[in-house]
């Protein structure tokens, strides 16, 4: 979950602003979340499988947190405007 405590939430947040962690399209931004990944897995001793695992948890984890937050809302909203599918 990306609910962290408000202090490591600042201090991430300072991080990725002075390194300038930004995207312009997707494929930019792809490239950012896999040189976090890579400094993740890469930047200490030799990953094993449950480093690898917990990277794709974590990835899972936010393709689900990005669905409940913003694009089912959405979704619904859009349902709303232009009536149900089903």
């Amino acid at each position: 979950m990306p609910y962290i405590k408000q202090e490591a939430r600042r201090e991430l947040v300072g991080h990725a602003r002075r390194l300038g962690l930004t995207a312009d399209g997707p494929g930019e931004l792809n490239f950012v979340i896999t040189t976090v990944i890579a400094a993740y897995l890469f930047g200490g001793q030799e990953p094993h499988y449950e480093d690898y695992n917990d990277v794709l948890g974590v990835l899972v984890g936010v393709i689900l947190e990005v669905y409940r937050r913003k694009v089912a809302p959405y979704e619904d909203m859009k349902k709303e405007e232009n009536g149900d599918v089903y």
